[in-house]
């Protein structure tokens, strides 16, 4: 007895989409989520000299150096997006 188990084009198409979906899963930025601008700010522990000293030092592994900075170009005019009117903006 023999066996096709050749995948069919709709088999394939569920392969691709499958597999795009978790790559594109995967992108965004990098860091902890956004607060929402209600919530109160919890205070944490302050950190001690060592690890201000740290963090101050530009570095590839120090990801939240010159977070604190401003902006480097200002923001410019909204542009319209296709989808704008689904977004309420």
């Amino acid at each position: 007895m023999i066996s096709k188990n050749r995948l069919t084009p709709s088999g394939w198409a569920i392969i691709v989409l499958g597999i795009s979906a978790l790559a594109l899963g995967g992108c965004g930025r990098k860091g902890p989520l956004d607060l929402p601008p209600t919530a109160n700010v919890a205070p944490g522990a302050a950190p001690s000299d060592t690890e201000s000293e740290r963090a101050a030092q530009p570095s590839v592994f120090n990801p939240t150096y010159g977070s604190e900075a401003a902006p480097a170009a200002p923001r410019g005019n909204k542009r319209p997006f296709i989808l704008d009117p689904l977004l309420g903006n």
